[in-house]
């Protein structure tokens, strides 16, 4: 897993985190009763973005390290998901040989 692979497995943990995080405690200004002229009922009477923010990467945090986990691990791999069979068979490499290092210096 390349270090870009990372901060992408991140942002899009992060993105999908806060889309599930902002609902949640969630007051709108319709259930309040003080709807300011101009806005729809159903926008946030008091929205507190830092707390939104904190919860969303303390969480977001957390997904991306089952996620980078399963992929390091090898539960899961790429091939798991060719349900069309378009990926070439795997390369099968030789087991490496070891090759003894004899020293050329007469004695």
């Amino acid at each position: 897993m390349t270090i870009t692979s990372v901060f992408v497995v991140f942002a899009v943990s992060w993105f999908l985190t806060l889309f599930i995080v902002l609902p949640i405690g969630l007051r709108t200004q319709g259930d309040v009763g003080e709807i300011v002229p101009g806005t729809p009922a159903s926008a946030p009477a008091d929205f507190n973005a830092k707390r939104t923010m904190l919860l969303t990467t303390i969480w977001a945090t957390v997904v991306w390290a089952v996620v980078c986990g399963i992929i390091l691990s090898g539960v899961i791999k790429v091939r798991d998901f060719d349900f069309f069979h378009r990926m070439n068979p795997p390369i099968e490499r030789p087991e490496a040989q070891v090759i003894e290092r004899r020293d050329h210096t007469a004695h």
